[in-house]
């Protein structure tokens, strides 16, 4: 069984930056491809970032740039690096795994799920 909790998140002003994380157990992550996810109040979960097994990163066009995924397989734990955040950013993020296959940007196709972490940016 495969445990994602995730942690970093809180308040930061337009501009700022935050560093989430998400700690897997249960399953090591160099075998897992990873996503994060996010929504926002009012509206639809929307993917993030994604990284394959093999390191390849997938972004969503509004946070490619400022958003960076990367894992640390020594630590088991997945990042998400936000920098230059707006209010848009503003939203539960969650941390999602599926086993490696497929690049997939959709939230259907992974199996695990954090419980999500709120972000928030002031304007």
């Amino acid at each position: 069984q495969v445990q994602l909790v995730e942690s970093g998140g809180g308040l930061v002003q337009t501009g700022g930056s935050l560093r989430i994380s998400c700690a897997v157990s249960g399953r090591t992550l160099s075998r897992l491809d990873m996503g994060w996810f996010r929504q926002a109040p009012g509206k639809d979960l929307e993917f993030v970032a994604a990284i394959s097994r093999i390191g390849n990163t997938y972004y969503l066009n509004s946070v490619k740039g400022r958003f960076t995924i990367s894992r640390d397989n020594a630590e088991n734990t997945l990042h998400l690096q936000m920098n230059s955040l707006n209010p848009e950013d503003t939203a539960v993020y969650y941390c999602a795994a599926r086993p490696g296959g497929l690049v997939t940007t959709k939230s259907v196709d992974y199996v695990d799920w954090g419980q999500g972490i709120q972000v928030t940016v002031s304007s």
